[in-house]
């Protein structure tokens, strides 16, 4: 119902996804990820919404997009799962790579890097390589740096900071800023709801 709500609102596409991805959570099982977000997904798509599928795991995505899902989000760029990739590329759905270090339980306890915006840019062009021997076609492919996901206030706003680089591998660019936490951190520690104004100014800027 929530999702019919942000569909008839006028969203463009309805992330659904099983397994919490935020700083501290701990993995579900495939088969519970599955359970939660198959009977979603065929009730949206048979709404006529457009769904991705957010998981890093081939079973939920192959089932997801029998039951209606058109686009694949993995935060994990196809790497979480050995079947991933050969199963994004046979099923010519449009692949969302995001980029994450360390994994969601982990991700925030001290995350580093010599210069974040490189460092991620050169991850995301290696995974697009890898889509790209595997026949998934740059058109396909939207590239996601992870604003929040084993980063710092101080790298995310690096990489913000230099969207220009993304442009050079000919994909779409995605960016999640919306309630994030470096927004209250930049600001007077505001709760997620009320991170509205930050959420627009990221958004804008990117």
């Amino acid at each position: 119902a929530h999702g019919m709500e942000m569909w008839q609102a006028g969203a463009d596409i309805l992330d659904v996804g099983g397994e919490s991805t935020r700083p501290g959570a701990d993995p579900v099982a495939v088969k519970e990820e599955m359970e939660r977000v198959t009977p979603v997904v065929r009730g949206l798509a048979e709404h006529g919404a457009r769904v991705s599928i957010d998981t890093r795991h081939a079973t939920v995505m192959a089932a997801a997009l029998e039951t209606g899902a058109q686009i694949i989000n993995d935060v994990s760029a196809l790497t979480g799962d050995p079947e991933s990739l050969s199963m994004a590329a046979k099923s010519g759905a449009p692949v969302i790579l995001m980029h994450m270090q360390g994994d969601p339980k982990t991700m925030q306890d001290d995350p580093r890097y010599d210069d974040a915006a490189k460092e991620v840019f050169d991850y995301l062009s290696g995974r697009v390589a890898a889509c790209g021997a595997a026949v998934i076609e740059p058109r396909r492919i939207a590239v996601d740096p992870g604003i929040g996901f084993g980063k710092t206030v101080a790298h995310n706003i690096g990489i913000l900071g230099r969207l220009d680089l993304y442009r050079e591998r000919g994909c779409a660019l995605l960016i999640g800023v919306s309630r994030k936490a470096f927004i209250g951190r930049l600001s007077k520690e505001e709760p997620p709801r009320q991170r509205l104004a930050g959420s627009l100014a990221a958004a804008l800027a990117g």
